[in-house]
């Protein structure tokens, strides 16, 4: 997939482009059913498929009291974007001058000449242009004008729970902790990402290391506890070690047993390893169900003994 930060890196001559617009938080269920209905679009003709979409949330700037924390990061989104099999994503900056720009400027720069859009899918909630005055309504009449159509796709809904799939319900879920009901709209683990970096290191003395993230990780923190997953190693700057996933206990909190971690912290035990160094090394840790939630122990003793309690209901969730 071929990744644009800005109109002006698109090269001439790119289109004709199928392109879906939308911040495509967390690449969710609903988010690949209208990616795939838009590279069923583009076979038929012969034309690429685009996302367009922010390197943060619009409300970000226009309104920070409102805006919820995100799914994922940049990096998260462009990768699970490219999972799609889509030919490119258009990942505009969200700053003051792309929020100034009239709903005509941003279909005239964006989708007309840069993207030479043929086909345009959004969601009936869209809204573009400076204060977002532009709707789906006045895509259609500028599409008309500009020499593209506009679909509009409906949401995908959850027959079970008779709601629509979104980023703000699998937000729910995860601050409760729900890592599997949430895997299930994302279509994919929930998962964070970011660098090891050393710790107290007293999972070493304990004899469970950890690998712990720094506190800039991508993606969003699920509730307080110990969770089974994955730590899939990306490897260290040098490119070592690349893709090799490893079984984990996963660890978010603040240790109470100690009570010397002031901030939440992110920390995977990998199954049966005491010697693996990962320090340096980019890793994405995948949640797939919550063990137990986080307590204070009375003693050292006590917390080793439900440490590797914990670590056999992870293996055994993992099984």
């Amino acid at each position: 997939m071929i990744v644009f930060h800005e109109p002006a890196q698109v090269p001439s001559g790119f289109g004709p482009s199928v392109v879906a617009i939308g911040k495509f938080d967390g690449v969710h269920a609903g988010h690949r059913a209208v990616l795939e209905r838009a590279r069923v679009d583009a076979a038929t003709g012969g034309a690429k498929v685009v996302a367009v979409t922010f390197d943060r949330n619009p409300l970000a700037l226009l309104r920070p009291e409102l805006c919820p924390v995100s799914l994922v990061g940049v990096t998260q989104k462009l990768r699970m974007l490219a999972e799609t099999g889509i030919d490119a994503t258009l990942m505009l900056r969200f700053d003051e001058a792309l929020a100034s720009l009239s709903p005509r400027e941003f279909v005239e720069h964006v989708l007309a000449e840069a993207l030479g859009a043929r086909t345009v899918l959004v969601g009936d909630d869209f809204r573009f242009g400076k204060g977002g005055a532009g709707t789906p309504d006045t895509l259609s009449e500028l599409g008309g004008e500009f020499g593209f159509r506009v679909e509009v796709v409906q949401d995908v809904q959850s027959r079970d729970a008779g709601r629509r799939v979104s980023s703000t319900w699998i937000r729910e879920l995860l601050t409760a902790g729900d890592v599997a009901d949430a895997g299930k709209l994302l279509g994919r683990p929930a998962s964070v990402w970011g660098e090891v970096v050393h710790g107290l290191k007293r999972g070493r003395e304990l004899g469970f290391p950890t690998a712990n993230l720094s506190a800039d990780l991508e993606g969003f923190v699920p509730a307080d506890g110990v969770y089974a997953g994955w730590l899939v190693d990306e490897g260290s700057a040098d490119g070592l070690r690349p893709g090799i996933r490893y079984p984990a206990a996963i660890s978010v909190g603040t240790n109470p047993t100690f009570d010397d971690v002031p901030a939440r912290q992110v920390e995977a035990y990998v199954l049966d390893e005491t010697g693996l160094d990962l320090y340096g090394h980019r890793v994405e840790l995948q949640f797939t169900d919550r063990v137990r939630g986080m307590v204070a122990f009375e003693g050292v003793d006590a917390l080793v003994r439900q440490i590797a309690d914990d670590v056999e209901k992870v293996r055994e969730a993992l099984t």
